[in-house]
């Protein structure tokens, strides 16, 4: 890629090499990220299906939990197949255009993954700082202007990233090192001044995921002094319970998502893990999230049983 001759005018496909330094190994690694994806999309179908239909969970924590499914199902969708093809049949060229439509759902749907969750660390904050005023202030209609409020923040910040790179025309690579389109590896093939992309890019992570881990984890220290207040041992074990599963989705997500972030900007990390580490924190919080918050539900397990077992009687 050497020479500083060698450039390319407004490129209309791109070249996707899957996770270099590991070509000879890519095609295996695919099973396991089929397994997640698997375990991804069977999870998150269920939730949308028993979370509609089953009326004691017609609550806001399960309604964000509905939203979270669908995002993840749409994280699924906008990641594996392209990925899957280029390890498994070496299908690694992309248009352009798709790549930025690619690189434009990713970002999306990961802030609205973020927004989704700082709704419900919101939620558990109500439900046990305030649970008098929890049907009062988590109204319906309250619900529907966060989830709003989370698609419409996502879907504005991120769609300016495609609209800058669509400026620039001169490139001096259309090999992207990277098993999908990611910002700051298509930045990086720019030949032109790219300062203001870089800027941007950092401005709507410190605006999404940053803003949404502070007040994710200001809900939950609140939360831990009340919980740690509580009289009675079982009530304190009960919340201690629920929320320490809610901080490990939380902390997986973010601690994978800033590392992802940082490496691709300011670090000095292997491609081959900062690949693999970026799509595992793509790919592994939605098949996550059924299990942390769905099998941890007496309702939800109770209905993927009956489901499974099509016997809803030998539940009880």
């Amino acid at each position: 890629m050497g020479s500083t001759n060698m450039s390319y005018l407004n490129p209309k496909t791109v070249t996707l090499t899957g996770i270099p330094g590991l070509e000879h190994v890519q095609f295996w690694i695919g099973f396991p990220f089929l397994g997640v994806c698997l375990v991804a999309v069977l999870g998150n179908i269920f939730l949308l299906i028993i979370i509609p239909t089953e009326r004691s969970l017609h609550q806001p924590m399960y309604i964000f939990l509905a939203v979270l499914a669908a995002t993840d199902l749409g994280l699924c969708v906008a990641i594996a197949p392209k990925m899957l093809a280029i390890f498994w049949f070496g299908l690694c060229s992309m248009a352009f255009d798709a790549c930025l439509t690619q690189l434009f759902f990713i970002h999306a749907l990961q802030g609205m993954e973020s927004g989704i969750l700082l709704a419900m660390a919101f939620d558990r904050y109500v439900a046990i700082c305030d649970p008098l005023r929890h049907t009062s202030i988590l109204t319906p209609l309250f619900l529907v202007q966060i989830v709003l409020m989370v698609v419409v923040r996502a879907t504005v910040l991120v769609g300016i990233l495609p609209i800058l790179l669509k400026r620039l025309q001169l490139f001096q690579s259309v090999v992207i090192v990277h098993s999908y389109c990611e910002h700051m590896a298509v930045v990086k093939l720019a030949a032109e001044d790219v300062h203001i992309n870089k800027s941007y890019g950092l401005f709507v992570a410190f605006a999404i995921l940053g803003f949404d881990m502070i007040f994710v984890f200001i809900s939950y220290i609140l939360i831990f002094q009340v919980v740690f207040r509580l009289p009675q041992k079982e009530a304190r074990r009960k919340a201690f319970n629920t929320c320490t599963a809610h901080i490990v989705v939380f902390l997986e997500f973010y601690i994978l998502a800033f590392f992802s972030f940082f490496s691709h900007r300011f670090g000095h990390v292997s491609p081959y893990v900062h690949i693999l580490l970026s799509t595992i924190y793509l790919l592994v919080p939605p098949a996550l999230n059924p299990i942390v918050y769905g099998v941890k539900t007496k309702e939800i397990r109770m209905r993927v049983a009956q489901i499974c077992i099509l016997k809803p009687d030998t539940q009880k």
